[in-house]
């Protein structure tokens, strides 16, 4: 998520939801290009987040059409937006446009179907989405960032205006080759190709990892950071790995050590007192980990042996772990997992998305009791399983039986997914 992508599929028993034909309703015959990848997205459709040409919320997945001509490498969900990246290194991106996260014009307050972003005119190889901004990097290693930038998450400097609506390439890393980047609510994280962690944007609860302290009566005392800053607690360490949640931020090293930062996660979880939560801390608890997810107020982590791990708050059951309640060590989500791997996972807000063995398993908030719901209607639908009904443990879900998942992205309450034929 805004927060930070094989094999057969197989079939469960489900109940078909009358809200829409879902994936079923706009699928292609088996004849499709073999080893094509295409976009399939699900949960709120406000301001066209989906990419579908339409507002209407999926209660199960279905195929972006727009990229039928086009081989998808990956996608990135926002809070009310999506990014497309092709296999040609061409981005395009759909949704709200209150802040130029779009990167196409402040004409548009929302687009419904893809458009392609202006102004980079190089071939871009990742992209990441938060709650408001947006990022690529080419393949060379350059940062591109566009979008809200009143905290300064997008770098760009203390003179930058407000609202950047197209890609603007950060200076201040000219000759640093940028690896990769996650984008949280209002701050971002970004590694260079040697391994070092920068951090810039809004600096409250610690999510920047510079050890910034609150006074007396919890205000910050210390302003945002404007352009990338070295965190200083992990220099020296070769970082990996980086995801960007809500209030927090984490990472993996090359030796896979989870580190962990953000006053409201640390003390929540019970990782260390206030003192230190505005700096990294090691998780200890955790075997050597490869791949790291940030939501709203939880943490997950793919271990090396693919075991996978949750923490934090557990509203709606995020964590799937079969419980609501809040965990303060991390706890091994078993279920589907307990034999098979898990390769990649995503936090949205209160919800969760992992592949596993080729499937895409989903749990947590389904949009239940009219969460955010407008004239009765819910605003849920993320978890693509039919309903809007929460699950506390991982739930597969349905898919045709010949395409496996690559890649999964969780925005505020819409999933996400690259899907490959074989």
């Amino acid at each position: 998520m805004w927060f930070k992508t094989f094999s057969r599929i197989s079939r469960v028993n489900y109940v078909r939801s009358n809200v829409g034909l879902g994936f079923w309703g706009r699928w292609y015959s088996r004849t499709a290009e073999e080893g094509k990848q295409f976009a399939a997205l699900w949960g709120n459709g406000d301001y066209g987040r989906l990419g579908l040409g339409d507002l209407n919320s999926q209660w199960r997945p279905v195929v972006c059409s727009a990229f039928d001509k086009d081989s998808l490498l990956a996608i990135a969900c926002g809070g009310a937006h999506t990014l497309f990246l092709t296999e040609t290194g061409r981005v395009y991106a759909s949704g709200l446009n209150d802040f130029g996260q779009l990167g196409i014009s402040e004409d548009e307050n929302y687009m419904m179907e893809p458009v392609e972003v202006s102004g980079l005119h190089k071939e871009i190889k990742q992209i990441s989405a938060g709650y408001s901004h947006s990022c690529a990097i080419t393949v060379d290693g350059e940062l591109y960032m566009w979008g809200k930038n009143s905290n300064g998450q997008l770098g760009l400097g203390k003179s930058a205006p407000k609202v950047v609506p197209q890609p603007i390439k950060v200076d201040s890393l000219t000759g640093i080759t940028v690896k990769m980047v996650a984008l949280g609510s209002e701050h971002t994280i970004a590694v260079t190709d040697e391994g070092v962690a920068l951090s810039w944007g809004g600096g409250g609860f610690g999510r920047l990892g510079h050890g910034y302290q609150s006074s007396l009566l919890g205000f910050l005392r210390s302003s945002s950071e404007y352009i990338p800053r070295l965190i200083k607690m992990l220099e020296g360490v070769k970082v990996k790995n980086v995801a960007a949640g809500l209030l927090h931020s984490a990472c993996i090293d090359e030796n896979g050590s989870v580190y962990i930062f953000g006053e409201r996660a640390i003390n929540k979880v019970g990782f260390g007192k206030s003192k230190g939560a505005t700096m990294p801390s090691i998780v200890t608890e955790l075997p050597i980990s490869q791949d790291v997810a940030c939501g709203g107020y939880h943490t997950c982590v793919i271990t090396s042996g693919g075991k996978l791990y949750t923490w934090g708050s557990n509203e709606n059951g995020c964590l799937g772990i079969g419980c609501i309640d809040v965990v303060h060590q991390p706890e091994r989500v078993q279920g589907p997992f307990s034999m098979h791997s898990v390769y990649k996972v995503s936090c949205g807000w209160k919800h969760t998305a992992a592949i596993s063995e080729g499937h895409i398993f989903t749990w947590g908030w389904g949009g239940s009791h009219g969460t955010f719901s407008v004239d009765g209607h819910s605003s849920g639908g993320q978890l693509g399983h039919g309903t809007d009904v929460d699950y506390i443990e991982p739930r597969m879900v349905e898919f045709s039986n010949n395409v496996k998942a690559i890649q999964v992205s969780c925005g505020f309450n819409h999933t996400a997914a690259i899907l490959q034929y074989y």
